[in-house]
């Protein structure tokens, strides 16, 4: 008596069955469709970046050849009418023609930042198209997994890769939507996917933007997620997120995706600090990578080596030409002469000097390199600081590295405090000197500790004095004052970030200024001070 009631239970799950059955199948037949596409991109790519490899080994064997190709390409795209130095490589000629240039001081303390001269987009593009095509096949070896299908996330509106790639980069298989605008949507995608083995983010400093608002928004990201938002419910990775968040931010990137391997994020002026608090706290335990180094809006240097703990580029020879200005002990001598790169010593620290094929511009950028090494023919660099955020009040000039060195050691002595950003305003920009000696006025953001006494306070200028003899004889004698230090509340640095990205020619990538030269920027930190 039972069969009947069977088989009529059979008939009515026929049609479910062979619908669910023909999905099965359909889904199956775009997993083979998209597992092709994957194989297939990769195998372009890497025919496009074995090309790009074997034209980069040919350019850095013969760096003075390279070099003098280089310069003839930028003096035949010279818009200048009747160019005297049209069809010349005689470098002496060059020089003597073109003296070097700075960005306008106006431009500076306008942007925080010094400015680029017009360099043609065609050779910023191929500079950029190399270096994201040699980082992919870089990363891709030194860790295998990263870069299958699902396995990466951007969580930022901008990419590290310098370059972006239409077909094949959309095969990739990356965790997004195209073409997504919002930011939170971006963060969600990633948050659903627990499987992810890189996180990629434009910079080091909006990473931690994105960071620190994960956890201030975490539980409505938890809620949005459980709810289906986008995409199915998942409750289940919901709770898992709101426990993930409970435990503190010490490792939480792993705890969240546990198969997390690497951090992509390029390299630019002032992401060293953010790096550091990221390696320390919620990204505790993973590898950092950056393709490339981007100085004043285009990709200079190149990265080969991802395994690599300490960020050093290889400085190539084209399609830009770029010139080396030797930096003196203390200051830079304008008469000084600039070298190619094959005259580069090792040991030494220089400032990039990049000629503009337009308006034949040699042009200063201000980033300070130090060579520690060789491929080929061609200097291997690690960056030191930016000629453009030193600090002086009474002509002590404070460097960029030797700052953040003081900082650090100060930080230090401060018990359970860790450095989330910083930035530093000369005196006269805030009037703050009236009625006293100049000095610097200093913006932290911490985790750690809320409050800052007044001995904590006198410990960066304890720690300057050591660092430069100049400014312990300046403080001795009263000409200028001690450095005034600030606690900022969280958002503070991504408030001034979002007040640098207004500029109507906001640079790319967004190099964070450290030494803030405009006063509606400076206000934005002091109007944000807790203690």
């Amino acid at each position: 008596m039972l069969l009947w009631p069977l088989l009529l239970l059979l008939l009515l799950l026929l049609p479910t069955l062979a619908l669910l059955r023909q999905r099965r199948s359909q889904d199956a037949k775009l997993s083979w469709l998209a597992g092709l596409q994957h194989q297939v991109a990769w195998g372009a790519l890497g025919w496009a970046a074995t090309w790009q490899r074997r034209k980069l080994e040919q350019s850095t064997l013969h760096m003075h050849q390279s070099q003098q190709q280089a310069l003839r390409w930028c003096l035949q795209g010279a818009q200048r009418p009747h160019c005297p130095l049209r069809g010349s490589t005689d470098i002496s000629t060059f020089r003597n023609h073109l003296p070097l240039t700075k960005a306008s001081q106006t431009q500076e303390e306008e942007r925080g930042e010094q400015l680029l001269p017009p360099t043609s987009h065609q050779d910023l593009g191929e500079a950029s198209l190399q270096a994201t095509l040699l980082g992919l096949v870089a990363l891709n070896k030194a860790y295998p997994e990263v870069l299958d299908q699902g396995g990466a996330a951007c969580l930022t509106l901008t990419s590290p890769w310098p370059r972006s790639l239409p077909w094949p980069g959309k095969a990739l298989g990356r965790v997004s939507t195209p073409g997504t605008k919002d930011p939170r949507v971006l963060l969600l995608e990633a948050l659903r996917s627990p499987g992810l083995r890189a996180l990629e983010a434009g910079t080091a400093v909006e990473l931690l933007d994105v960071f620190l608002g994960l956890e201030a928004d975490g539980e409505e990201l938890a809620g949005a997620i459980a709810a289906g938002n986008p995409g199915a419910p998942l409750p289940e990775r919901a709770a898992e997120l709101r426990e993930a968040l409970e435990q503190g931010p010490r490792g939480l990137a792993l705890r969240l995706w546990p198969k997390l391997q690497v951090v992509v994020t390029l390299d630019a002026g002032g992401q060293a600090e953010a790096v550091a608090a990221l390696g320390a706290l919620w990204c505790q335990g993973l590898a950092f990578f950056s393709p490339a180094y981007a100085a004043s809006g285009g990709v200079l240097c190149l990265n080969l080596q991802p395994e690599q703990p300490h960020r050093l580029y290889l400085l190539p020879p084209g399609p830009l030409f770029i010139e080396l200005l030797p930096v003196k002990e203390g200051t830079q001598e304008e008469a000084a002469s600039t070298l190619l790169l094959a005259e580069a010593q090792q040991g030494e620290e220089y400032e990039l000097v990049l000629t503009d094929r337009a308006s034949l511009t040699r042009c200063r950028l201000g980033d300070v390199v130090q060579v520690v090494g060789a491929h080929n023919q061609c200097p291997v660099v690690r960056f030191i600081c930016r000629l453009s955020q030193t600090l002086s009040v009474r002509g002590e000039d404070i460097g960029e590295d030797l700052f953040s060195e003081a900082l650090g050691q100060a930080v230090g002595q401060w018990p359970g405090a860790k450095l989330l950003d910083h930035g530093c305003v000369e005196s006269s920009i805030l009037d703050s000197a009236v009625g006293s000696a100049p000095h610097y006025e200093v913006f932290v953001e911490l985790r750690g500790l809320r409050n800052l006494s007044e001995e904590n306070r006198d410990k960066l200028d304890h720690c300057l004095q050591e660092a430069s003899p100049r400014y312990k004889s300046l403080r001795f004698w009263g000409s200028v004052g001690p450095a005034r230090v600030h606690l900022v509340g969280q958002g503070a640095f991504r408030a001034l970030r979002a007040a640098l990205a207004a500029c109507p020619s906001s640079p790319f990538p967004p190099a964070m200024p450290r030494v803030l030269r405009h006063r509606h920027l400076a206000q934005c930190l002091q109007q944000r001070v807790v203690s």
